[in-house]
């Protein structure tokens, strides 16, 4: 046994946690993409003067914790990352990301205010012509775009949004903390990318996405509707029921 592995085995382990959080910082930051291959325990082996056996308890430690993914006779590779949202919670994409424990960041990427057109007012639900406020946005969960979202908000509900750049903060979350919402609606379906939702999540044009529409009321007025799309294999919509009763 090497003198390095004599400390691991005698100082709690440090050359395993040294092994785990060199891997971890490179996943967390990108500098290992989902779907780059891990060295193969050899190589770690080598690389850090141990036994196969410490790392391959650092890289069990790793998948168990969902970074990385293990193929049989193919090595270890960073998994892309998995959300879960509940089907009927209106959520913060912040909080989605960071439980994932990947830094967090918004991206205003257009902004418009107009009178309705025909499509807004089918989108909002709109008897007549109003000012809304048109906002494209993207999410990134470390170096990579997370969520797409395109939302409308109805001016005559929130006037106050009208003056708002959201250059620094993500509408969803403003608007949560500004008008009560008494009713919501989701509609959730599957979609190929087109160009501009593929270059905007940096996935080839065609690549399965999940697109998640809402629109919420407030005392019977429409506030907003906001489409957000993801691509398929990094987001999970999660249901739970309890038996209906009669």
């Amino acid at each position: 046994m090497s003198v390095i592995e004599t400390a691991d085995a005698e100082g709690g382990g440090s050359l395993h946690q040294r092994i785990l959080s060199d891997i971890r910082e490179r996943i967390m930051s990108g500098a290992w993409a989902p779907g780059h291959r891990i060295p193969f325990e050899h190589e770690l082996s080598a690389q850090y003067n141990c036994s196969r056996m410490t790392v391959n308890k650092a890289l069990s430690q790793l998948a168990k914790a969902g970074l990385i993914e293990r193929r049989r006779r193919s090595g270890s590779f960073v998994r892309q990352p998995q959300s879960q949202a509940a089907v009927l919670e209106i959520h913060d994409i912040r909080v989605e990301v960071e439980a994932l424990g990947l830094p967090y960041r918004y991206e205003r990427v257009a902004r418009h205010k107009r009178r309705s057109d025909a499509e807004d007012r089918a989108l909002l639900e709109l008897g007549a012509a109003a000012r809304v406020l048109a906002l494209e946005c993207r999410h990134f969960a470390g170096k990579r775009p997370f969520a797409h979202e395109q939302r409308l908000i109805n001016l005559a509900a929130v006037p106050e949004a009208g003056d708002e750049e959201f250059l620094g903060s993500a509408p969803g979350p403003w608007l949560i903390g500004r008008v009560p919402w008494s009713e919501a609606e989701h509609r959730i379906r599957a979609v190929a990318a087109d160009k501009h939702i593929a270059a905007s999540l940096d996935i080839a044009a065609g690549a399965p996405c999940l697109v998640v529409e809402r629109r919420t009321w407030s005392a019977e007025h429409p506030v907003t509707h906001v489409r957000f799309t993801y691509a398929a294999e990094s987001h999970t919509l999660v249901a739970r029921f309890t038996p209906s009763q009669g």
